[in-house]
């Protein structure tokens, strides 16, 4: 399972993912495909943010299952403790 959730990005970017992924809410994607094929979009997506975000979340064979990348300001970090994977939202 992937699941790509992007903000602040063009609606070309939205509209090609949709060609390999359901979008049930309007900037977060939902599929299954290979590895090979889960990188290139997601590289594409990062290339194509032009000043947006993202977040892609797949399956993967870890502690918890899944592993987190992020492109661009979310508003959100990525932190690893321990091994395990953990979200921090910066104090204002």
């Amino acid at each position: 399972m992937v699941v790509m959730i992007l903000e602040r990005v063009p609606r070309s970017l939205r509209g090609e993912l949709t060609r390999w992924m359901l979008e049930p809410k309007a900037g977060v994607f939902v599929g299954t495909m290979s590895a090979l094929v889960r990188d290139k979009l997601w590289e594409k997506a990062c290339a194509s943010m032009k000043g947006g975000a993202g977040m892609l979340i797949y399956s993967s064979n870890t502690e918890q299952g899944f592993v987190v990348r992020f492109w661009g300001n979310l508003g959100r970090e990525v932190v690893d403790f321990d091994g395990l994977t953990l979200i921090r939202v910066p104090s204002e």
